[in-house]
């Protein structure tokens, strides 16, 4: 049992350790992704100091997270696209819009969320 648990911890280091590597390749590289992290803290604040239930603070803030997942993953999207077709290909394109269109819905999500909890 304990060399299982001291194998799981070392898997969690690792997992860890490379997703932090990940975070600090996309900061590096990505000005949407500082932006989003901006717009998380204000939101977080935010829901923090407005009025509202522990329910309706929670899904702002998890939302604001998946807008930075949805962002972490356009920019993996982006990468790998960049790296198999270098040159412009329609299908391409369309692989780059989509993950841009799946950090447009998510936003969206944190939108609706703040509008439906502000306006009652």
């Amino acid at each position: 049992m304990l060399r299982f648990l001291s194998s799981e911890l070392w898997r969690l280091h690792n997992t860890a350790t490379w997703s932090w590597h990940g975070w600090i390749a996309a900061w590096a590289t990505e000005k949407s992704l500082r932006q989003w992290t901006v717009a998380q803290a204000i939101s977080i604040t935010l829901a923090l100091v407005v009025h509202m239930g522990a329910g309706e603070r929670a899904l702002i803030i998890a939302l604001g997270f998946l807008v930075l997942a949805a962002e972490l993953a356009n920019t993996a999207i982006e990468t790998i696209v960049n790296r198999i077709s270098p040159e412009r290909s329609d299908m391409a394109r369309k692989a780059k819009d989509v993950g841009s269109a799946m950090v447009m819905v998510t936003a969206i999500s944190v939108g609706a969320a703040w509008l439906v909890v502000l306006l009652g």
